[in-house]
């Protein structure tokens, strides 16, 4: 039989009996369903995570490398710095920028008749939510917005330069010989991140009028170019800065591997969407098992037909691939149909989902839905159609 004969021949003996091959289908595509929505949501969740660390418009990845300073003074990083790893790094390194964060900033400050001694300096751009305010008053919002020479100061360090928190109150600090009063007391909160971790806190815009930013920092952040493997290049950058860099005596170089992190966080999602997705495929071979059982019935049932086809000149291979293509078609249906389902389905469930993450379906989600609907068909349709082909046209007449 011509190939075209045996597509016709299976279609029409699944159209004789609509209700029973589609519930044969169902275990078929409820398992596929299952699968494919638990890799679509696993995928999204991986592509999420990916662009949240793709922080550039063009996709490139960067990375911060930090500096740990033994002298409170002095910072790791400085113009001179960025020049130099911009002409040895010139085509791994996009961009190199000095970075400074608004609760990780050293200044020197005098108090009262003391001498200068590093602090470490919160800048806020508004009022604080969570301050816990022990003497005086907050930065409100308009001293803020219109620069007032004012600040505030952890207890510790209020009761250390002055004695006591009301001897504090009033009296002006000199922070990087600019003055400022100070008009609040407030004692340090090592629940949360911030600038009220810090020994005195003041407006930001003010404090950045008066010092140049430009001149250093303790945080570099590098730009790595598109198709460089981030960490690969920042282990090299951190190697060069230990042997070049303009600080390396008064301190250490580190910086954080978010690519390895995310690679391993990558893996792990993999491996929990794959043991999910084996546990929902215990519904396949059960599937396979009633399609195997649909198969024996109707070989059971077509006997007449099977001796005609003999009789007028089918061989027993035309007779086992029709009976097998049945058994394909009927799970290659059922499993682009699950396919439809679990995109639909996870679509549906990512509607719900927190922080923007949508289902992600691929084309080897597609192939792998189809190949296993195929595999499913061939194997639990094998055994009945080879029973199809071996009855013998002599037991059949009688």
């Amino acid at each position: 039989m011509k190939t075209i004969e045996l597509f016709k021949a299976a279609w029409q003996s699944l159209r004789a009996n609509p209700k029973r091959s589609f519930l044969t289908m169902i275990g078929i595509i409820i398992g596929i369903a299952a699968v494919i929505t638990i890799m679509a949501l696993g995928n999204g969740v991986k592509q999420k995570m990916i662009e949240s660390f793709k922080t550039t418009e063009g996709g490139e990845q960067t990375t911060t490398i930090n500096f740990l300073s033994d002298d409170p003074q002095k910072v790791g990083f400085t113009q001179q710095d960025i020049l130099a790893i911009e002409q040895n790094f010139s085509g791994q390194v996009k961009n190199a920028k000095l970075e400074q964060k608004d609760s990780e900033i050293t200044a020197t400050a005098e108090f009262g008749n003391s001498a200068a001694q590093a602090v470490s300096l919160g800048l806020i751009k508004d009022p604080l939510k969570d301050l816990k305010l022990v003497a005086g008053k907050e930065l409100t919002k308009t001293a803020i917005a219109t620069g007032k020479n004012e600040a505030l100061v952890a207890k510790e360090v209020a009761r250390s330069q002055y004695g006591s928190l009301e001897r504090a109150l009033g009296t002006p600090v000199f922070i990087n010989n600019t003055s400022y009063t100070i008009v609040g007391i407030y004692e340090k909160n090592m629940n949360v991140e911030g600038p009220a971790l810090n020994d005195v806190i003041v407006p930001k815009a003010l404090y950045l009028t008066t010092v140049d930013t430009t001149t250093g920092s303790n945080s570099l952040k590098l730009t790595i170019t598109k198709g460089k493997s981030a960490s690969t290049v920042s282990k090299k950058v951190v190697k060069y800065l230990k042997k070049n860099g303009s600080a390396k005596n008064n301190g250490q170089y580190e910086y954080f591997d978010a690519g390895a992190i995310l690679q391993s966080i990558s893996n792990v999602f993999d491996m929990l969407t794959y043991f999910i997705s084996a546990i929902a495929g215990i519904s396949l071979f059960i599937a396979g098992i009633g399609v195997m059982n649909m198969m024996y019935i109707s070989v059971s049932e077509r006997t007449q037909e099977i001796g005609i086809r003999l009789a007028i000149g089918a061989t027993p291979r035309n007779i086992m691939n029709q009976f097998l293509l049945e058994a394909i078609m009927l799970t290659v249906g059922g499993g682009l149909l699950g396919f439809l389902c679990g995109w639909g389905l996870a679509s549906l469930i990512s509607t719900f989902l927190p922080y923007g993450i949508k289902a992600a379906v691929t084309l080897s989600s597609f192939l792998l839905a189809f190949g296993v609907s195929t595999a499913v068909g061939i194997i639990f349709g094998i055994l009945p159609a080879k029973q199809a082909a071996n009855k013998n046209l002599i037991d059949i007449l009688r």
